[in-house]
This record gives C-alpha cells, structure tokens and sequence, in this order.
C-alpha cells in the first residue's frame, strides 16, 4: 500500500469507526428525525459553546453556506489571497452568493486587524459593501499555519465596530487548537460562524460541521436545502463524526509531531530551497533549479510514497490518521536515500 501524502483527505475509517457507523441509529434528518446526527449537532454546538449546529456533506458547501446567509448580493468578502473560500471552492462566492473578494496579501494565509480595517469599503454607492470577513486556521496554503487568538479577537473587534460578521474556516481547527493549547469555546465566543471538518484529521470518511447562532443554523438549514443538501437517513456518516470527536482529536498531536520529523529531515537537502515552518500536519517545500515539484513527485511516487505538487517549485505533504509511525521511518528513509 503506498504512503499516501498527498492529503489528510485520504484516511480511510478505522475498524472501531466502521463498528459505530455499523451501529449507528438513523432517520429521515430532512425531517429532523435522525438521532445520530441530532447527536452529532448537539455534541457539535455545546463543544464550542454555541447555540446550533448543521451536519453538511463538505466543508466547502459549510462555507458557502455560511457566506451565503452573511452576505447579500453586491456585497464584498474580504479574506487572505490563498484561502479555500477564494481559490479552492469553484468560484463558489461569486457563482452561489454574487458577492465579490477582496482578497488581501498575508502572512502564509493568515491576515490582520489593521490590514481588514484598511480593506473595508466606505458608504458609497460606486463601492460594493465590505459584509463579511472569512478567515481560514489552519491555513492550508500557508502551510498549516495557526492564526494567534489575540489577532483574531482584535479582527473580531474590527468587524464590530463595523457591522460586519466574521467566519471561520476551520476545515482543520482542531489540528489548530491541538497545537496552540486553545479551545473550542475560545473560537465560538469570537466567530459569527464557524465550519470544522470531520473527513481531514478528523478521519471521517465524509462531513463538516456549520455552528452559529439559532437563527443563522435556521437559516443555514434553509440553503442546504436549496444547494441540494438535503440528507436522508445520513447518520450512518453522522456516526463516524460522533466517534471522530470523542476519539481523534488529542491524537492529532502525533501527526504534527510526524510531520515536523519529516520536515527536518527534507530540510537538510541540497534540493531544498525552503520549507515553510511546520506548525501541524502539513508540509509545505520549495525546490531550486535542480528539480520541479512535478519531478521530485514523480522520483517518490517510484518510490512508493504519494506527494502533491501544488505549483511548479513547491510540494506539499500532508500527514495524517493512516500514516503510521513505521511509514514515517520509511518515508524519511527515501529523503535521506534521495540525491
């Protein structure tokens, strides 16, 4: 089997997950009878201290979602130049919402307070209305890069003074709050809004989870609806979330401290121009002239291991529940073989 690098959207369930699925109670959640995933909401919104709670297929359709209910049409989205809801959900803000992106230049995928306070448009008719601010922790592009909390709250205090409404996507927030020692509660006091992922280091095999106030979840569900994500008897996947929250979050510690393993090793090569520095579970390197990261993907993928070229010069890998201790001696086995 190769080692799979490529993403920590590739894990695979677990026998003891397949066994909750398995067992799994279910209903029609169309109708709000499917106790699992009622469950899973609830376990959901009480872990981050908020009011509600929505079970959807992915995290780009909780992110739409969610910028959907915050924005009208003409309105204008201000987040980082590398964020998902930018560059990786299909023109999704401008197709689903008809709002604009400003999109500002920030530090591996993680912007200011005062660059959002420059950003936002004044009151006037030729300008589109700045409505929604949407940040991304960890920062994929950044290299899994963690927002500092302080930051946020001042972000927060801007979109306050403002009147706009702040959201996260925190497609791998728990592989933030593992690495910074913060809470899930800390985040729900800061955000109107917020997305988690269940099928990346969570080890799902589908699903992400969308928490608000009441009124935004009544209104969230509503938009589901309308971009086809009305669920029938989904507990079954509802099942693999609830094990997921209850098993795999403290254990995400042992991915970052892989991928940091790896990322020392690669580090030391002739070929390596940077690596991005390693905060969780992703890697992130640019190569010199020696070699593309077409290349360099394609030598260790004859090697057995499967990495991702995500621009001509920069490689990313991606550690994560199905990478054990032994494929990451391996792994960094072949680095250290490579030339």
């Amino acid at each position: 089997m190769p080692i799979d690098l490529r993403s920590d959207t590739v894990t695979r369930p677990t026998p003891a997950m397949l066994d909750a699925m398995f067992k799994a109670q279910v209903g029609d959640d169309v109708f709000g009878e499917d106790p699992s995933i009622n469950q899973l909401e609830a376990m959901a919104a009480r872990l981050f201290g908020m009011e509600a709670a929505l079970y959807c297929p992915s995290g780009t359709m909780s992110n739409q979602i969610a910028i959907k209910c915050h924005t009208q049409p003409g309105d204008e989205v201000i987040c980082e130049k590398n964020a998902h809801v930018y560059i990786y959900e299909g023109g999704g803000i401008a197709f689903n919402s008809g709002s604009q992106v400003r999109a500002l230049e920030g530090d591996r995928g993680r912007i200011t307070a005062e660059q959002v306070s420059m950003a936002i448009n004044p009151d006037d008719v030729h300008k589109a209305r700045t409505s929604l601010v949407a940040l991304e922790n960890t920062c994929n592009r950044g290299g899994g890069s963690c927002y500092d909390l302080d930051e946020i709250r001042k972000i927060r205090t801007v979109c306050t003074d403002n009147h706009l409404k702040l959201h996260l996507d925190g497609a791998r927030l728990f592989n933030a709050l593992v690495a910074t020692g913060r809470t899930a509660r800390e985040y729900g006091q800061v955000f109107d809004s917020i997305s988690v992922c269940l099928n990346k280091g969570m080890g799902c095999p589908i699903g992400s989870i969308l928490l608000g106030p009441a009124t935004f979840i009544r209104q969230a569900r509503r938009v589901r609806k309308v971009f086809g994500g009305g669920m029938r008897q989904a507990g079954f996947m509802a099942a693999a979330g609830i094990y997921a929250l209850e098993n795999n979050i403290e254990r995400l510690a042992e991915d970052h401290r892989h991928a940091k393993q790896i990322a020392d090793v690669i580090a030391k090569k002739t070929y390596i121009k940077q690596v991005l520095p390693v905060e969780t579970n992703i890697i992130i390197f640019e190569l010199n002239d020696t070699i593309t990261a077409a290349g360099w993907v394609t030598k260790f993928k004859e090697r057995n291991i499967v990495g991702y070229a995500i621009a001509p010069k920069r490689v990313r890998l991606v550690v994560h529940l199905d990478i054990s201790k032994e494929m990451v001696i391996k792994t960094i086995q072949e680095i250290e073989n490579f030339k």
